[in-house]
């Protein structure tokens, strides 16, 4: 691929996107139009990345300090996206699929032009704030949109959706779109050198149920145990969804079911 690539953030995503992209990194703190636009200047990228954001351990703790969520997540995004506006670079944008309400016996897998309607978190709107002005952005302007749900990887990290589980002991039984990070990295790469704009639902075809992960996981490791338990048991405001993968595999990529990944997941995160 030749693009010069920047990625702004030095998180978790970021790190794997930079070797997969052989891309330069820039942690730098954004907090207005000037920091965003001179530390553009200093890299001169073609295409850049924006993996900056605040999670934090898990999505409530947008909810503790909010006037941070709100700046990382909503209105560094845009500034970005305004600064490769007016410098002719193409933006990529990490968005979130946490942002729909879901009827499982009502609703079909959500698809990339359905409105986002799920405001009771904190971090979800703080997403929603972002990426509605961007994908309107992107009909007129180089702008692509990858939102990613649950990150799954063969890689021990705190935001790795296994190692989570595997800390807590207890999980949900309720399908949900997972993205596998390595299936989400070659489809970055895919979607770059096709030049794509607009919003993209990169996760695994159908859903995964946790128990499936964990007895992947139990096969590996005698005497690993866990608990199911209801989710309304949990008491936590929560996005549960299934996600469409149409548009993405209409572009050519092949994109595989969560459950064709979980044993090559395990093996690589054990062997990590």
């Amino acid at each position: 691929m030749n693009e010069k690539i920047l990625i702004l953030g030095k998180g978790f995503l970021a790190s794997r996107l930079k070797e997969e992209l052989d891309s330069e990194v820039s942690g730098a703190r954004i907090y207005s139009f000037a920091d965003a636009d001179a530390e553009i200047s200093k890299f001169n990228p073609t295409v850049l990345i924006n993996c900056i954001g605040h999670i934090g351990g898990n999505v409530d703790a947008c909810e503790l300090d909010k006037d941070k969520a709100l700046m990382a997540n909503s209105f560094v995004p845009l500034m970005l996206a305004e600064v490769c506006i007016r410098r002719k670079i193409r933006f990529v944008h990490i968005s979130s699929g946490c942002i729909y309400h879901y009827d499982y016996k009502k609703n079909v897998p959500l698809k990339e032009e359905e409105a986002p309607d799920f405001f009771e978190l904190f971090y979800s709107r703080t997403k929603i704030y972002s990426e509605q002005p961007i994908d309107n952005l992107s009909r007129q302007y180089p702008i692509l949109i990858l939102r990613l749900r649950v990150p799954l990887d063969n890689r021990p990290h705190p935001r790795n959706l296994l190692t989570k589980l595997i800390s807590y002991g207890k999980i949900i039984d309720l399908p949900n779109s997972v993205t596998y990070i390595p299936d989400f990295l070659k489809a970055t790469r895919h979607l770059l050198e096709i030049n794509a704009t607009g919003i993209y639902n990169v996760v695994n075809k159908e859903p995964l149920r946790y128990r499936d992960l964990m007895e992947a996981y139990k096969r590996k490791v005698k005497g690993f145990q866990y608990e199911e338990i209801e989710f309304n048991k949990l008491n936590l405001v929560r996005t549960n969804l299934v996600m469409s993968t149409e548009k993405l595999e209409k572009t050519g990529f092949k994109v595989r079911t969560i459950n064709e990944v979980l044993e090559e997941c395990v093996e690589g995160y054990l062997k990590s």
